[in-house]
């Protein structure tokens, strides 16, 4: 009898521990991560929606709620926003992903450097957006404990 519920016990054990679980944040917990983006978005902006769609899927599988996202845009990275000035599938993806609380940095150094304004040419920008260096934004979110990760 004894090895019966030692059996049944160690069944229950095992089950819990292998089956999947429906709710990720146990599994993921609180994240604070930087997406970088600094290359071009190529044919029909695929890498830039790629990248969104990177994004997202982590948000997917953390939660909104568990997540603190920024994304630092310099160099040619900043063409994402600017292509979504005309691009209405790359408008819904950041649109969508700032309403999930993903935060869009946009460096400075990009703008004065070509002459880019981004109350005109770039696609719901305002002032608070901007950061002086985009690589030091990078390094300065790193050493606030933010993961780094380049789609």
């Amino acid at each position: 009898m004894r090895r019966f519920i030692i059996g049944i016990f160690a069944a229950l054990m095992f089950a819990g521990l292998t089956t999947p679980t429906s709710d990720a944040n146990e599994r993921y917990g609180k994240q604070k991560v930087v997406y970088h983006i600094n290359y071009t978005g190529g044919d029909k902006d695929k890498a830039y929606r790629g990248a969104l769609r990177n994004i997202q899927n982590h948000i997917n599988a953390v939660g909104a709620e568990n997540m603190d996202f920024k994304v630092v845009l310099h160099g040619n990275g900043v063409g994402l926003l600017s292509s979504a000035m005309n691009n209405g599938k790359l408008q819904g993806d950041v649109t969508n992903l700032k309403t999930q609380n993903v935060n869009f940095h946009v460096c400075n150094n990009t703008l004065q450097g070509r002459k880019i304004n981004y109350e005109t040419d770039l696609f719901e920008v305002f002032e608070d957006n901007i950061v002086p260096s985009g690589v030091a934004e990078l390094s300065h979110l790193q050493q606030q404990g933010y993961t780094y990760i380049k789609p």
